[in-house]
Order: structure tokens, then C-alpha cells, then sequence
């Protein structure tokens, strides 16, 4: 099935779009408008026969024309479109090449992505419209293993062969562990034969084994194992096997996010992949980002460059609605790594020589006289396990007959305060608290309420009852239930029960799950859209949850979260997505959430703090993980630059590393 978005025009005249393209540019001024119609509604082999008629008519270079009358980027745009895709793919390199420094970005995205029979044609265009080597060029231009790969995958020999061997798959799952992570330094040379050689398909099982043997995904060990554009080529090769369409959804978000656009690369992109896979990439792109890349490049770009970029996507999918198997696929792979088991680990562990006595001391130390040791503080709290802390609460109290949290509470203050008096909570009164807070008063927080009760587990819940029944003298669900209302108030209820199945996942009732799901038609008011997904989502496991997802996705071709988003609203859709999240992968929806707290002006410092506390001791080292494969930055470093002070040192001390 073709997937670009440009195509052969009906009805095509080389002759007479040649004359057009004379009218629109002779005299005084061009016709922009009518120049970019013409050209961005024509396949590329079209635009070639349109330069040969033009230079049979009137003896001109119709490129040279062109440039001649365009400007700025609408220019680059529309030259770039004139050239047939291998030597479109040569000149990019040319320039990435030339001159002083090289475009590192630009050679890794096109060698990456391109498939042998790509980069045969790229390699022989170059040494006709440059008289060069292409292979000798980049030698030249670059060095270490990000050369050696470089020159492996300008040989455009990786296999094709489709058919798997199991044995090799596991063999090779099996030398990539062994050359990076369980070995001192990094075997670099295994990376670059099995990455640059092994055909797509065996890739992607390798893939899937590496992730049941490491416990991670091999983008996580390639970040942690190589460095530098070596480990940027590499993560771009990894992206490109799962899936060229959301390699390249990526970049375009990139290209157009923040301040500035990179227009080179969303050039690039839009005129590359218009006759390949652009309507893969919108799909994908729209289900990633819950926006369109239409929209996107509407708000980013300008003038005749806007409407010919808008021109070669083709179509807005905000507007249509639509969820296509491109982006089912992606969803589906999605579901398929959140189903793999994998080790949840804490940041902050027990302390192994212990002395809750002698921690005793040193808070008290720090808290004496004149001013406060806030150091001192921070090192004993972010560095004693949950249980070690309460046991420190006994032990000051034994020993100086005074409460500790009263005296944290008189000597420190603002966020790092909020902060060191969480983290001497239990989790389940740390919890109880914070849902308290979040009822009580005008208004009701209910992002809070929807992140605890959608993401603990049964014992937690039923701890956080307990604690809450004893601070408070009531019961969180009579809370709950006054406090919220609707179906809103019918999950949290649901959830607060603490009564979530947790047996294994039943394929014949996880069929029949997805169809309740699935049914849009039923009229039977007792059994609402609501209601059907309440009775699922807040009751099956886990594990059951994750398989209902997987046949929901083979039965409708959407991903179970879009069909929320799109069918419901406000607190209730924001509750079922959450859940769907946890379910799908906790670890990433606190990650997000993280993200979200700290990205733009300002930081929500409940948030981080929250999140902080309550992941420390479970799963925020999986998270730490996560955000650093969902933004490309760590969590260390963007609570770094983000947070200052005792605070800042507080949190990095929980955070527990630099990824």
C-alpha cells in the first residue's frame, strides 16, 4: 500500500507545467503561489521530466531559475523537491561535510534510516554530481567507531533475508549484553557487526530478547555503554529498525519544538519521505504527541513555506479524527515491552551500618543552638530507608524525650521543609496526607487524588485507608464520595476499595473485555461508556488489564488510551488514562509527570516533591530510566538546572545519580 503523501498527477503534461512554471516566473516578480501548487502536487519522477521540458522549450536549467527567483527557505524547499531523492540525499551530505565542522545530526539521520538499495543510489549520485567518493569524504570528515559504523552502513549490506533463526536471535541478544553491560569498558566492534549488518526483522526479535535478559531495552544500555555521536548513530540505527515513521515523528517534533525551528532538518524530512512513508509518520506523530503535524507545522512556520510544507503532509489528523495501523503498530509494540517483566528498584536503599541512635544524635546536633545544619539533616534522612527513619523517630524521642518531627517542622522551612518532613512520614500516612489536602478546603485537586488512586496497589490502598481513617477520623471514601461526584467519584470509589483481581491475565475473558470496551453502540443507559470501562479498569489485574489492551488494539486498530481521549472528557477521561498508563508502564507515567512538573517557567514543587518521596524506595531508579529515553535528558540533571539550594540537594541525593 503506497503511504506517501504526494503522488503522480492525473493527467500530467511535462510541457505544459514547464510553461507554467516560464509564466509564473517571467516579468517583474514570480507567482509563488502558482509555483508551489504546481510543483508540490507532482511525484518527483514527474518534477524531473517537468526540468527536461523546460530546458527542450527554452534552453534554461529550470533549477537555476528557480533559485534565482525564490528566497530564503521557501527557496530551499522547493529546489529540493526538483532533485530526484538520491542526489537530494548526496547534496545534504555534500553540506553536511564541507567546510569547517560537519553536520553530525544530518549524516546519522540519513544513513540510519535509508535502505540498501537507498544507499546504493546515494553513494553512486554522489560521485556523479561530485566527482568524489562519498566513502573517502566521510573518512576524511570523521573518526573513532562513529566513522567505523558510519562506513559499515555505507556499504548497504544489511541482510534481507527475513527468515529468522531463534538460536541466532538469542545468540546475539546474548553478545551485546556481553559486550557492554556485563563487561569492563565496552566491546564496541560486537555493537557495530550485529547493528550494521543483521537484518530488520532479526533485529527487532533481538530486540524483544535483549529487553527479558538485561531488564532493559538496548536503547538504555547503548546511552549507558557509548557515548558521544557513536551512541547518537547507534540510538538512531535502534529507532529506525522499531520504526522508521517514529524515527522520523521524532525528529520532526524536535525540529519544531521550543523557541526556533531547524528548518534544514523539517526540509529534509518533508521532501524525503513525501513518496515513502509520510502518512505513517503523521499517524504516529499525532499519537506520540497528541497533536497533528499539520497543526504543528501551521503554528511553527510562515508565508509560502508554510503552505507548501503543509502541501507535502497532506492532510490535518486533528481534523479527521483518525488512528491508522502505523500508529496501532507502534501502540501495539508499546503494550508488548510494558507485558515484559522487569525489575523494580528504588533509589534509596536501607543504610547498611545503621544506627538509629547515632542518627538521633546527629539530627539533634544539627537542630542545637544557633542556625541548622541543613547538610547534615539531608544526609541522614535521603540516605535512611523508610523503615530505618522510623525507627530514628523512636530513638530521638527515647533519647531526648522530644518529637522530631515537631523539631524538623520548627528549624527548617519552605519546599526542603515540605520535603524531610514527607520523607519521615510512612507512605501510607505520607499519601493519606496528601489526598487529605487535596479534598479539604475550596476546591479539590483532583490530578492529585486521580495520580495515587490510579497507580497503588491493593495493599497500598488498604494502608492508606488506615492511615487516613486514623489521622483524619473518617473514612477516605466518605471523603472521596463528598468531595467529588459523577462518575468521577464512582472510579475513586471503585479504586479506593482496594479490591483490584490479581491473578494472572485470561485471554477468553480479556476478548471479551476488549469488546465491552470496544461496543460504541449499546443505548442501555445502566450500562454506560463509563460504567463498562469502570467495571475493567478498576477491577481486572494488571497483567489481564495488559492482555485486554493487546486484543483491544487487534480488534478496533486503536490504542485503548486514544479511544478515551476520544469518546470521553475532563476528570473521568483524566482517571482512565492513568490508569491505562500504570498498567501499561508505571515507571513512564511518573516520568511524565516528572517532566511535566519541571518543563517551561516555573516548577510545580508539589509534584517533584511528591513523586520523589513516594517512588524513592519502589520504582525510581525504572523511572530515572524512562526519562531519559522519553527526553533525551536525565532526571538529575533537569532537577539540577531546575531547583536551587537545600532543596536542589535534597532531591538530588533521592534522585540517586547521573544517567
Amino acid at each position: 500500500v503506497y503511504r506517501g503523501s504526494v503522488k503522480d498527477f492525473q493527467g500530467f503534461d511535462a510541457n505544459q507545467d514547464a510553461e507554467a512554471l516560464y509564466n509564473a516566473m517571467k516579468g517583474f516578480g514570480s507567482d509563488k503561489e502558482a509555483i508551489l501548487d504546481l510543483i508540490t502536487s507532482r511525484s518527483n519522477k514527474q518534477r524531473v521530466e517537468i526540468c527536461q521540458a523546460y530546458k527542450s522549450l527554452y534552453g534554461k536549467d529550470l533549477i537555476a531559475d528557480l533559485k534565482y527567483e525564490l528566497t530564503g527557505k521557501f527557496e530551499r524547499l522547493i529546489v529540493s523537491l526538483m532533485r530526484p531523492p538520491a542526489y537530494g540525499d548526496a547534496k545534504e551530505i555534500k553540506d553536511a561535510i564541507s567546510g569547517v565542522g560537519t553536520d553530525e545530526k544530518c549524516l546519522i539521520e540519513i544513513l540510519a534510516s535509508r535502505t540498501n538499495q537507498e544507499i546504493h543510489d546515494l553513494v553512486a549520485a554522489y560521485k556523479d554530481a561530485y566527482e568524489r567518493d562519498l566513502e573517502a569524504d566521510i573518512v576524511g570528515d570523521t573518526s573513532g567507531h562513529f566513522k567505523k559504523m558510519l562506513v559499515v552502513l555505507l556499504q548497504g549490506a544489511r541482510e534481507e533475508d527475513n527468515v529468522v533463526s531463534e538460536d541466532l536471535v538469542e545468540q546475539d541478544a546474548k553478545d551485546l549484553l556481553e559486550a557492554g553491560e556485563l563487561k569492563w569498558g565496552t566491546d564496541e566492534a560486537q555493537f557495530i557487526y550485529i547493528l550494521g549488518r543483521r537484518s530488520r526483522q532479526h533485529l527487532r526479535l533481538v530486540f524483544d530478547e535483549y529487553l527479558k535478559i538485561a531488564g532493559k531495552p538496548i536503547e538504555r544500555s547503548i546511552r549507558g555503554e557509548l557515548s558521544g555521536d557513536f551512541e547518537k548513530l547507534m540510538l538512531a540505527v535502534v529507532k529506525c529498525i522499531r520504526s522508521t515513521a517514529e524515527y522520523f515523528a521524532e525528529r520532526l517534533y524536535k525540529a519544531m519544538k521550543g523557541l526556533g525551528t531547524r528548518d534544514n532538518t523539517l526540509i529534509r524530512i518533508m521532501v524525503s519521505r513525501s513518496e515513502i512513508d509520510m502518512l505513517d509518520i503523521r499517524e504516529v506523530f499525532r499519537t506520540k504527541y497528541e497533536k497533528s503535524l499539520y497543526n504543528m507545522i501551521k503554528e511553527d512556520t510562515s508565508g509560502e513555506y508554510k503552505k507548501a510544507l503543509l502541501k507535502l503532509c497532506g492532510g490535518d489528523d486533528d481534523a479527521a479524527g483518525e488512528f491508522f495501523p502505523e500508529a496501532a503498530q507502534v501502540a501495539y509494540r508499546m503494550w508488548e515491552l510494558s507485558a515484559v517483566k522487569v525489575e523494580l528498584r528504588g533509589t534509596v536503599q536501607p543504610a547498611g551500618d545503621f544506627n538509629d541512635d547515632g542518627d538521633a544524635q546527629v539530627l539533634r546536633k544539627a537542630m542545637k543552638g544557633l542556625g541548622t545544619d541543613e547538610g547534615a539533616i539531608i544526609e541522614v534522612v535521603t540516605k535512611r530507608s523508610n523503615a530505618q527513619r522510623q525507627q530514628i523517630l523512636k530513638a530521638y524521642k527515647a533519647h531526648y524525650g522530644r518529637d522530631l518531627m515537631a523539631d524538623l517542622k520548627s528549624e527548617l522551612s519552605g519546599s526542603l521543609a515540605k520535603l524531610i518532613l514527607g520523607l519521615m512520614l510512612t507512605p501510607a500516612q505520607y499519601d493519606a496526607k496528601q489526598l487529605r489536602k487535596a479534598v479539604e478546603g475550596a476546591g479539590t485537586d483532583e490530578s492529585v487524588l486521580i495520580e495515587i488512586m490510579a497507580t497503588r496497589n491493593n495493599q497500598e490502598i488498604r494502608a492508606i485507608n488506615e492511615a487516613y481513617q486514623e489521622a483524619y477520623h473518617k473514612s477516605l471514601e466518605d471523603d472521596l464520595s463528598s468531595d467529588t461526584s459523577g462518575h468521577f467519584k464512582r472510579i475513586l470509589v471503585s479504586l479506593a476499595l482496594g479490591n483490584r483481581d490479581e491473578g494472572p491475565d485470561n485471554l477468553t475473558q480479556a476478548h471479551e473485555d476488549a469488546k465491552k470496551l470496544a461496543d460504541v453502540s449499546s443505548n442501555d443507559s445502566s450500562d454506560s461508556l463509563e460504567t463498562r470501562f469502570l467495571s475493567i479498569l478498576c477491577t481486572r489485574s494488571y497483567p489481564h488489564l495488559r492482555r485486554v489492551f493487546q486484543e483491544f488494539i487487534k480488534m478496533t486498530n486503536h490504542d485503548v488510551e486514544h479511544a478515551i481521549k476520544k469518546r470521553m472528557s475532563g476528570d473521568v477521561r483524566d482517571a482512565f488514562v492513568a490508569i491505562v498508563r500504570s498498567v501499561k508502564n508505571k515507571p513512564a507515567f511518573f516520568a511524565d509527570k516528572l517532566y511535566k512538573s519541571m518543563k517551561g517557567a516555573g516548577t510545580d514543587e508539589r509534584t517533584l516533591t511528591r513523586i520523589m518521596i513516594s517512588r524513592s524506595e519502589i520504582d525510581l531508579f525504572n523511572i530515572r530510566g524512562e526519562f531519559i529515553d522519553l527526553f533525551d535528558k536525565s532526571l538529575h540533571h533537569m532537577i539540577e538546572k531546575d531547583t536551587s539550594g537545600d532543596y536542589r540537594k535534597a532531591l538530588l541525593a533521592l534522585c540517586g545519580g547521573e544517567d
